[in-house]
């Protein structure tokens, strides 16, 4: 994992993207080649598509922002299925469209449609291979961080899970038992013996990173002197609750505790950022709003068409520092959705919505009202999804840490809304909070611009919707 701006992300994926990047770049340069491959005979005509590179650089970052918005980039993309074979297609259809209006609104970055096309076939050929390579080699052992874990226990077991799970780039070599935990949660073929130090058997067994995954430390009377020396050797020593944070992309609220929080390297906010986030807040909203205008005014329409008035649907929130506010939206349900008064969760194809509303909400334009959220300071661009209050207190009562959500401001999307289904239960909650923590842990423009790549493939594809 290479940490950017807090954010974790994996070395394999991050040296995907730069080759593919390189790819892109390159294919350019060859598709003028092989266009006009007597160029020494007919340098003028070459001469007329000169210089190449600024073409090529806008080629470069269009077709990665497409890659980045359909998934190629996530940490499952190396599970080639169905839908992934599917969205790598859909990568090269869209960026032929994006690319045709880039060369329509910027005249000075057009091609001939001959280099236009041999670059595109090169790129997409190039691509297949690089994937294919990837996708055959990503999962080989030699290529696995070699994990020892230090306890026997329910976290020591939750690490082998994560390995079975196919997903993380890590293989647990053993288990190491201490204090009382029992040894029948963790498979007993990988059970080590104590009968040396733990820097010796790191060395024996050829160990990358050790996990401190016994369940009550105290109790475990871990030999801090020999993880020392582990350490001062080069060996990383990671506890648990960072472990799971690193590669899982979420806090784990089984393992969390007030001390880690507390001097973790996260959690902090400060006035320049603040302002930065606002600016980058309003900018992206002013902007969006322009673009997305006429959507706004044909849904409006269709919503009166169908059921009449109102359009909007104003329901209140829990904000910041869990100030209160009305959230707006298209109005996607009946007027009577709720006659008995009581709150309800939305669920999967909810008799309650409109033909209008099933529409706007499986493409995500019934959020698009937020924006004057956003411009009014009540939310942001990005952050936790804001909770009706009915909802806040009843969780807040039965989840821990449940408060630390309203701590910063809440978004139109999130962390949480691309990396898990749409939360429509108690136990949704649980889930969904342990993204919002990590967000609220490690916020930053950075992974804000993360989240709104990832957000359009969520759009694009409808995952999560109801």
């Amino acid at each position: 994992m290479v940490r950017i701006f807090k954010h974790y992300m994996p070395f394999s994926l991050i040296l995907l993207g730069l080759v593919e990047a390189g790819l892109f770049f390159t294919s350019m340069y060859l598709g003028a080649w092989i266009r006009y491959i007597d160029l020494w005979t007919n340098l003028g005509h070459y001469g007329q598509i000169l210089p190449i590179y600024p073409k090529a650089l806008v080629f470069t970052f269009v077709m990665i922002g497409i890659m980045t918005a359909f998934g190629m980039y996530q940490r499952d993309a190396h599970e080639a299925d169905w839908s992934y074979y599917a969205r790598f297609m859909s990568v090269f259809i869209v960026g032929m469209v994006v690319m045709t209006m880039v060369f329509y609104l910027f005249p000075s970055l057009f091609l001939g449609r001959g280099i236009f096309a041999i670059t595109f076939i090169l790129a997409w050929v190039g691509c297949g291979i690089v994937r294919f390579v990837f996708i055959k080699f990503i999962d080989h052992n030699t290529l696995k961080r070699r994990i020892l874990v230090l306890g026997t226990g329910r976290c020591a077991a939750s690490v082998s899970n994560l390995e079975n799970s196919g997903k993380f780039r890590f293989k647990v070599v053993g288990f190491l038992q201490f204090g009382n935990e029992a040894r029948g949660n963790v498979p007993e073929n990988l059970m080590l013996d104590k009968d040396r130090s733990i820097n010796e058997i790191a060395r024996m067994n050829e160990i990358d990173e050790i996990i401190i995954g016994v369940s009550d430390r105290r109790s475990a009377n871990l030999p801090m002197h020999e993880l020392l020396e582990c350490k001062l050797q080069g060996l990383k020593v990671t506890d648990m609750t960072s472990f799971f944070e690193r590669e899982t992309g979420h806090v784990s609220l089984q393992d969390l505790n007030p001390s880690w929080m507390v001097f973790s390297d996260g959690f902090r906010r400060g006035t320049v950022k603040d302002i930065f986030k606002r600016l980058f807040d309003v900018t992206f909203s002013a902007v969006l709003l322009f673009m997305t205008l006429p959507i706004i005014v044909f849904t409006a329409i269709l919503i009166v068409i169908e059921s009449g008035l109102p359009i909007f649907y104003r329901q209140q929130r829990v904000g910041e520092s869990g100030k209160k506010f009305d959230i707006l939206k298209f109005r996607s349900m009946r007027k009577d959705a709720e006659k008995d008064g009581k709150p309800m969760w939305a669920s999967r194809n909810d008799t309650r919505t409109t033909r209008i509303g099933h529409i706007i909400r499986r493409t995500r334009i019934d959020e698009l009202p937020q924006i004057i959220n956003v411009l009014k300071g009540d939310m942001s661009f990005v952050g936790p999804r804001p909770e009706r209050p009915f909802f806040v207190e009843e969780l807040g009562q039965k989840i821990n840490y449940y408060e630390y959500r309203h701590t910063v401001k809440p978004g139109i999307t999130g962390w949480a809304q691309i990396r898990y289904p749409y939360g429509a239960s108690f136990e949704d909650a649980i889930e969904k909070l342990q993204y919002d923590l990590y967000y609220i842990k490690n916020h930053s423009i950075f992974l804000d611009f993360i989240v709104m790549f990832q957000t359009a493939q969520v759009i694009l594809l409808g995952r999560g919707a109801r």
